[in-house]
């Protein structure tokens, strides 16, 4: 008589359930070393034309040694100007298509509208506390120009804070996992794009060197078409 053994483990099947996300994307800008001199350009003469350092005059305290531009920049009448807002808008559609596709109807696509967009002429010594950015859905960084780079000493770095304010109110060896410094921190790199929500609180550390670092930031709201 032949016998049959079953196994039996006494080891149930785990399945992990990932909740409650940040996800940022990065990618290059494929046409910087087109745009990158004539976007200087224009960015220095325009902070040349006024006496303001932060023209938006949003957040002045929160920021020190360096000069913002207006709100509009990206809706400025210049051929260089409107290729980043068609570059940023298609890439701002992708990123919301991609982590909404499973709520949208299924034949939905989306529609991003620019809303907000300046630069940053960050100086040696500059710095930007930490803040997020209210009415828009997703939010933008362009590197321009990074100038001086040290990201060993985080010089001048994009650090951004943990949204999770109780993740590490407890840490041992079972919650090392949730990262226990609570940031991320960002290394700057010439043409680079970092698109994120706009909930996740960021800083600009203070930058040390020369020459001026320029970035190029925008917020932005989401539709249907």
């Amino acid at each position: 008589m032949d016998f049959e053994f079953e196994t039996v483990s006494d080891t149930p099947d785990v399945e992990p359930v990932e909740l409650w996300q940040s996800q940022c994307f990065i990618t290059q800008n494929p046409y910087h070393d087109l745009l990158k001199d004539a976007l200087r350009k224009l960015i220095y003469a325009d902070a040349a034309s006024g006496p303001s350092a932060i023209k938006s005059e949003v957040g002045v305290l929160a920021k020190g040694n360096l000069q913002e531009s207006e709100l509009d920049f990206l809706a400025r009448d210049n051929d260089d100007i409107q290729t980043l807002n068609v570059l940023f808008t298609d890439l701002l559609n992708t990123v919301a298509s991609e982590v909404n596709h499973g709520f949208w109807p299924e034949d939905a696509q989306a529609d991003a509208q620019i809303t907000e967009s300046w630069y940053h002429i960050t100086q040696n010594g500059g710095f930007h506390d930490a803040h997020s950015h209210p009415n828009c859905s997703w939010c933008g960084i362009y590197y321009l120009d990074v100038g001086a780079t040290n990201f060993a000493q985080r010089n001048g770095i994009n650090r951004f804070y943990d949204p999770r304010i109780n993740a590490d109110h407890y840490l041992d060896a079972g919650s090392q996992y949730l990262n226990g410094t609570g940031v991320w921190d960002l290394e700057p790199v010439d043409g680079q794009i970092v698109i994120f929500p706009s909930y996740l609180k960021h800083s600009a550390l203070p930058y040390f060197g020369q020459p001026d670092r320029l970035v190029i930031a925008f917020n932005a709201q989401v539709g249907l078409i």
